[in-house]
């Protein structure tokens, strides 16, 4: 009988394996990647002048967004004059995001180049996340700033056909091909 039990403690053991593998390698891979601390996507996302969820605050509370307001301008009855400076906002938007987006993933470089080459002590440290921290809150205003000028382009009709469209309302589930995430 010891060595039935001998076996079974070694089937949990194996079994219990990979569960303590992912706990234990959180991070596993990630030294690979050209930026450490960011994921191929997030790159790309700021790269494109994507919002990244930057501007929650607005989308969820009825402030909608340039992006997203061009996708539904059939469905809103946008005006010509409305759709000539939603995509006018929206470009501007997508501007400015896109070159503090590059600044900030230089800025992420000079931090993981610092670190590589074993050349970061606090004042550098202190430096480099200070621009970084100042750079990401620059790109949440940006965006969040195009959701306070679409709110005041919209009528209230808009915004609320806005909200059902988006699923706000909680009368519908997200359509597929619509984005939950700004």
């Amino acid at each position: 009988m010891p060595a039935f039990g001998m076996l079974i403690a070694c089937g949990l053991l194996i079994a219990a394996l990979p569960g303590l593998r992912a706990e234990t390698l959180p991070y596993a891979g990630m030294q690979n990647r050209g930026l450490k601390a960011l994921s191929q996507q997030q790159v790309e996302d700021l790269r494109a002048g994507r919002g990244m969820g930057l501007a929650l605050a607005a989308e969820l509370n009825s402030y909608p967004g340039p992006r997203h307001v061009l996708e539904l301008a059939r469905a809103l009855d946008l005006s010509e004059a409305q759709g000539v400076r939603t995509r006018a906002l929206f470009e501007d938007m997508q501007k400015a995001a896109v070159l503090i987006g590059e600044a900030l993933l230089a800025k992420e470089e000079e931090l993981d180049l610092a670190f590589a080459a074993g050349r970061i002590d606090d004042a550098g440290l202190r430096r480099v996340v200070a621009d970084i921290s100042q750079l990401q809150g620059e790109l949440r205003y940006t965006h969040l700033k195009y959701h306070l000028a679409m709110r005041a382009l919209l009528s209230s009709d808009q915004i609320a056909a806005y909200n059902t469209l988006r699923g706000y309302d909680g009368t519908q589930q997200t359509r597929p091909g619509m984005h939950r995430q700004h």
